[in-house]
């Protein structure tokens, strides 16, 4: 799968309405057939710091994300929100799904120390 990171610096007074400013471009992306997962927080520390945290199936879901109407459609309008130019980790990795972090590992609502 492709696994992509991106932070979006908002403009401060766009920050709370950042949700609904993505909204629909939020929705058509998790729409797409190869869209695994299409995630965002807010950063506990920078209010103005949003991360996007999404995953496409494979080059050919990636390619039609970029292509999509709705990813030209943001290309346009969610820059006059920015402060500056997101930032994006893009890598591949061999896998369809997040991994269960074993150092952390809970069962049955216990901690299980070591996995």
């Amino acid at each position: 799968m492709i696994f992509i990171t991106v932070k979006f610096r908002v403009r401060p007074e766009y920050a709370d309405q950042w949700p609904e400013v993505v909204e629909e471009f939020t929705r058509a992306t998790r729409a797409e057939p190869g869209c695994l997962w299409f995630d965002w927080s807010r950063s506990v520390e920078d209010p103005q710091e949003y991360v996007l945290v999404e995953a496409l199936r494979d080059d050919e879901a990636g390619a039609a994300h970029v292509g999509s109407a709705h990813f030209e459609e943001a290309q346009r309008t969610l820059p006059p929100h920015l402060v500056e130019t997101p930032r994006i980790v893009n890598v591949k990795v061999p896998q369809d799904d997040w991994s269960p972090l074993g150092e952390m590992t809970v069962r049955n609502g216990e901690t299980v120390h070591g996995g």
